[in-house]
């Protein structure tokens, strides 16, 4: 499965083309979905630009994007950098209208498990990011069920990014039936390379402006579709 992650924490000031507002990644995740994405990760903005947990901001966006796009999965982030407050961030996900298909939980951040449990008890299906070999030692003593495993090489260096997505998924626990499944991605110059590992290890992975500005040959892409058109060339499904 590839997923497209549309925005991030960038500013438009980075893309032309970020999708920022709820009709922007309607249009986007409809676009890429079309091209063969099979999901899409957003970060909603509110009526000022920031990213945010509110009710009200997430129910935007999901359901701009399931109106262009019916049945397409769509995630978001409950980012600390978003609620630095662990009991806030919890807060805010019992109180969401609209629910997502799936949230990505940083175990590395104060209060992790505590959010992936609210997200469970709503029904959403918890996506565990990891970005070091401790994230992963954190991750194997949550008492939550989790559906995805992000491993998310977040050295930009294509060698270094590489060899932490082998450190990680090592010393994931063993998979188990029925287990959680494992995405695999990185970001700027190591989002190709890394992209490349997971087709090759035959992982989920995603692709998209909040990870990378350019395509593989090093130049700017035009959008998020040109980005998963690119991926998709490369093999991702």
């Amino acid at each position: 499965m590839l997923k497209a992650c549309l925005n991030g924490a960038r500013g438009r000031d980075e893309h032309p083309a970020l999708p920022v507002t709820p009709a922007e990644l309607a249009a986007d995740a409809a676009h890429c979905a079309g091209l063969g994405a099979g999901a899409v990760h957003v970060h909603p903005r509110d009526a000022a630009g920031r990213e945010s947990l509110h009710p009200s901001v997430i129910a935007a966006a999901l359901d701009s994007i399931r109106a262009a796009q019916p049945g397409l999965p769509a995630g978001v982030s409950t980012g600390a950098w978003i609620e630095p407050e662990p009991a806030a961030r919890v807060a805010a996900v019992r109180a969401w209208t609209v629910l997502p298909d799936f949230a990505s939980v940083n175990a590395h951040e104060p209060g992790a498990e505590a959010v992936a449990a609210a997200l469970h008890e709503r029904g959403v299906m918890v996506e565990a990011g990891l970005w070091t070999v401790d994230a992963v030692e954190a991750y194997a003593r949550w008492r939550v069920p989790v559906g995805r495993i992000l491993i998310e090489c977040m050295a930009e260096d294509p060698a270094v990014a590489l060899a932490d997505a082998a450190a990680m998924l090592s010393a994931l626990p063993p998979p188990v039936p029925g287990g959680p499944s494992v995405l695999l991605h990185a970001e700027g110059l190591a989002t190709w390379p890394v992209l490349t590992e997971a087709v090759r290890r035959g992982l989920h992975s995603r692709v998209g402006l909040e990870d990378t500005l350019s395509l593989p040959d090093g130049s700017a892409a035009s959008g998020n579709a040109a980005l998963v058109t690119a991926a998709l060339a490369a093999g991702a499904r």
